[in-house]
């Protein structure tokens, strides 16, 4: 499946990369006639907003360059990997817009390959096994300045090796006992040359081979041969694997394999206002500090489709922060804008009042229900319109009225006349309050003769307001969300990120919404008029409505691009 075409009003199609261009050049040159790129996340965790980036870009690549894409999973650490995980990996890819088609692939499915690879090594005095511990191996590197130390092991005979790494595949040794190294250089000036660990022993159960391995190849090792076997011409990592690449290369050129793939560095995606640590975002939910990964606050993939970010908007925002080599971090602004674009078009309009005030209007029939007829989609003449019903009571926003109006403060207050959307114009003549003095309702009249929100002696309210039939409207549970962190720098300075949660960053109000919702399927996308963007919640259900905000309509960062 290729990439979706972009929009006239999306990010411009266009874009090139300086990956693009390598690619492009090694098209023209002859020395690929098409790429293969590869997404290879490791089934620890959900994937988040900078997987998304990543994602549009192997996939992207391989589309507009008439290649494929690899969907593979590094499973190589048994202690962390779930099915869960893998599960929601694929869900996401194509939820986003991609597919691998025939191209599946797990690191687990090159165990015996690599496996026989590194007895290649050992037997060519390129590989040794070690008794050192993690924390001595980590003592005897070296520093950035300073050279590391051979260990003691280091000279063991081929012979005794390739005994001790057969017998480390049995299941002879315990976890951390022993491991399997490459013999390079421990004074390289590049720390990932100092004789970098291949193998370690892991006693546990692996998601798909169960308990045939004890032993399990590390990222470096397994990630190169993996792309070499299945034939990547283009292996496309974060900027932090720029260190790693002269080590992928050396077992790409020590080691037999069938084809030799290249890597290339480009920078992650940083966004304010987020964390993307796997590990972080895993104790959010373990705390439960969260509803779970798909949490409308986490910026997970699935926790944004469930806030109601549409995957064409993510495309976009991919395409329009670009493919960099240096670091950089982006508005989460920009992110909001794209899916602001994308959800003004598609979603359509319906009212919802999320803090209700009653209105009467006094003068309009109890027994009437009158219909009116209003659009779906102002920027969609083919969505159509839909009925409302209106009533002699209503639901407005309480944030609509005030008493004693402010100054700048155009809406509904005693003696002022507002115009309701579609509907008609009304007048405040009465506030009713308890006995505590809140107000309660309101008691207005309505103009007949402005019937669909017009009148024909040109009067025109300075406020236009959105309402529900008190007698036709569903109650519906809101869940307003807003940055799951204070600072647009959570931990910055050494804080703790735990200390820079917004305690309000999910708000629970009970309003209610038209009819017309009433059937709501959960992932369903809408406009609230005058209220923001809403999605129903996967928590729905008959009879017990639960929608998530997904943005307020105002778009910050069109203004800034405004001021310019």
């Amino acid at each position: 499946m290729s990439e979706p075409n972009a929009e006239p009003n999306t990010p411009a199609a266009e874009h090139r990369d300086f990956i693009r261009d390598i690619v492009s050049a090694d098209i023209a040159a002859g020395r690929i006639s098409a790429p293969v790129t590869r997404f290879p996340p490791e089934p620890n965790g959900y994937l988040h907003i900078g997987h998304a980036k990543s994602i549009c870009l192997n996939f992207g690549i391989a589309a507009e360059f008439g290649g494929h894409c690899n969907l593979r999973f590094d499973d190589t650490n048994p202690m962390k990997e779930e099915q869960e995980y893998i599960d929601s990996i694929q869900a996401d890819v194509r939820w986003l817009g991609f597919d691998w088609v025939d191209n599946l692939f797990h690191a687990s499915d090159y165990f015996e390959q690599l496996y026989a690879w590194a007895v290649d090594l050992i037997r060519r005095g390129l590989a040794f096994v070690d008794d050192l511990t993690a924390d001595e191996i980590r003592e005897t590197r070296g520093t950035l300045t300073e050279p590391g130390t051979n260990s003691p092991f280091r000279d063991r005979s081929v012979e005794d090796n390739l005994d001790l790494f057969a017998r480390m595949r049995a299941g002879e040794f315990p976890n951390g006992s022993r491991v399997l190294r490459a013999k390079i250089d421990m004074a390289a000036p590049n720390i990932n040359l100092r004789d970098p660990v291949l193998y370690r022993i892991v006693h546990a159960t692996h998601p798909r081979t169960g308990d045939a391995w004890c032993i399990y190849p590390t990222y470096d090792y397994a990630h190169g041969q993996s792309d070499a076997i299945e034939g990547v011409t283009h292996s496309i990592c974060t900027l932090e694997f720029d260190v790693h690449r002269p080590l992928y290369d050396w077992l790409i050129e020590h080691l037999p394999v069938p084809h030799v793939p290249h890597q290339y560095e480009f920078a992650r995606l940083s966004l304010t206002y987020t964390v993307l640590s796997k590990r972080f975002l895993l104790r959010l939910v373990n705390d439960g500090r969260v509803r779970g990964w798909d949490d409308p606050r986490m910026p997970t993939i699935s926790g944004l489709r469930r806030r109601g970010f549409p995957a064409e908007g993510i495309r976009d925002f991919a395409t329009e922060v670009g493919v960099a080599k240096a670091d950089s971090t982006h508005e989460m602004a920009l992110l909001e804008h794209w899916v602001r674009d994308v959800l003004n078009r598609t979603s359509v309009r319906r009212f919802g009042v999320l803090n209700p005030l009653r209105v009467v209007v006094t003068n309009f029939p109890d027994d009437l229900a009158e219909t009116m007829e209003v659009v779906n989609n102002p920027e969609d003449p083919d969505a159509g319109e839909r009925p409302v019903t209106f009533t002699r009571e209503l639901w407005i926003e309480r944030d609509d009225f005030m008493e004693v109006p402010a100054p700048k403060f155009f809406r509904l207050s005693p003696g002022r006349e507002v115009r309701l959307r579609n509907a008609y114009f009304i007048t405040c003549d009465e506030v009713v309050k308890d006995a505590e003095g809140n107000v309660v309702e309101l008691r207005c009249t309505y103009d007949p003769a402005t019937r669909g929100g017009d009148s024909p002696d040109g009067r025109r309210p300075k406020a236009t307001l959105h309402w529900v039939s008190a007698a036709h409207a569903v109650p519906a549970e809101i869940r307003l969300y807003d940055y799951l962190f204070t600072r647009p720098d959570p931990g910055a300075g050494g804080r703790d990120l735990l200390d820079d949660l917004n305690p309000e960053s999910e708000t629970i109000v009970h309003g209610f919404v038209e009819p017309s919702l009433a059937d709501a399927r959960p992932g369903e996308t809408v406009q609230f008029e005058r209220l923001g963007y809403f999605c129903a919640d996967p928590d729905t259900r008959p009879g017990a409505l639960v929608f998530n905000r997904t943005l307020t309509l105002k778009d910050t960062w069109a203004k800034v691009q405004a001021r310019g």
